[in-house]
């Protein structure tokens, strides 16, 4: 685990040294060097510390959030084709936030974020009551999860089909995922967004270990298993959320981490947590230099570049539970 760890920490550091080095204008290393220790001229200061630092760093946190949040829900529902769209997340923030941006175009940008977070709860929240029958399944939350979040796409193609072209364009940018227009702000929020929820999910790996062997060998082991579901899909939606307020709709990222993670240290969540949060953050890192590069002075969101990465992953996951 010390050395999967240690690698993947290095290879966090090097992508983050790549993404403010590479852009639609390369920077040499020792510019970047003295930019990091304050003796670099003002402009390029900025260009490194101020828009490209700030940027890896958040796709650094927002890939540490989705991939941790992807953990907790294919372990709660005990299904590996599961991310945290499966509770409606997603399709929550995206309603909410297309209702923002389409329907209350001059309403200030700092809005956009709580909106999205306050979708994603609340989808969320309503996805887990009406799953609830004398307890909850994981059958009866994906289910109800597919259900409401095809009723929140319909929503969201309703507004985009016929709002305004401008707000429209700008509501389908911020649903592709981007951490475009990243900054210290952002940064800050996120981190302080996501710092108890990961802590307390550190907290819960004995719970998540033993929710994955099913409901009749978790209660024989002494979980009650209704109350350690319910917190772990609060942790998993403020994970989610948060994330998914700042930056938008990055696919597969949760769903490709986890199933990585256990290829190198196995499926005890004391190791996997950890692992699958660097090999996240390391992912969507990566995933924003080739969108920032592969068509420069264009950019693709990292959005798109993950789910490019990430569809034929899940086609090899379908097909190895095929021949399962």
């Amino acid at each position: 685990m010390t050395r999967a760890i240690t690698v993947l920490i290095l290879l966090n550091l090097l992508a983050i040294i790549a993404a403010m080095i590479w852009g639609d204008q390369s920077i040499a290393w020792r510019d970047v060097a003295n930019a990091l220790i304050g003796n670099a001229p003002a402009d390029l200061q900025m260009i490194i510390i101020e828009f490209r630092l700030s940027r890896a760093i958040l796709a650094l946190l927002a890939g540490t959030g989705l991939a941790v949040a992807g953990t907790i829900s294919q372990t709660v529902m005990r299904n590996p084709l599961a991310e945290p769209g499966v509770l409606g997340i997603n399709a929550g923030a995206a309603l909410v936030a297309s209702v923002v941006i389409i329907l209350f175009a001059d309403v200030s940008p700092a809005v956009l974020p709580w909106a999205g977070f306050a979708g994603a709860v609340t989808m969320a929240a309503a996805v887990y009551a009406l799953s609830w029958k004398r307890g909850t399944s994981s059958l009866r939350i994906i289910l109800v999860g597919i259900g409401l979040s095809a009723m929140a796409g319909a929503g969201t193609s309703f507004l985009t089909a016929f709002g305004n072209v401008m707000d429209v364009q700008r509501a389908m940018i911020w649903l592709s995922g981007s951490v475009y227009g990243a900054d210290w702000t952002k940064v800050k929020s996120l981190l302080l967004w996501l710092s108890v929820p990961l802590a307390l999910t550190w907290l819960s790996c004995r719970q998540l270990d033993l929710i994955r062997f099913g409901d009749d060998v978790a209660t024989g082991l002494g979980q009650k298993v209704n109350l350690a579901r319910a917190f772990l899909i609060v942790l998993c939606t403020l994970i989610s959320g948060a994330t998914v307020a700042m930056v938008g709709l990055v696919g597969f990222v949760g769903l490709i981490a986890p199933h990585i993670a256990r290829r190198i240290v196995g499926p005890a969540h004391r190791t996997l947590i950890p692992v699958a949060a660097l090999t996240g953050s390391l992912l969507l890192l990566v995933a924003d230099i080739i969108g920032r590069t592969v068509i420069a002075p264009a950019q693709l969101p990292a959005g798109i570049v993950t789910a490019l990465l990430g569809a034929p992953f899940f086609a090899y996951l379908l097909k190895g539970r095929r021949h399962a």
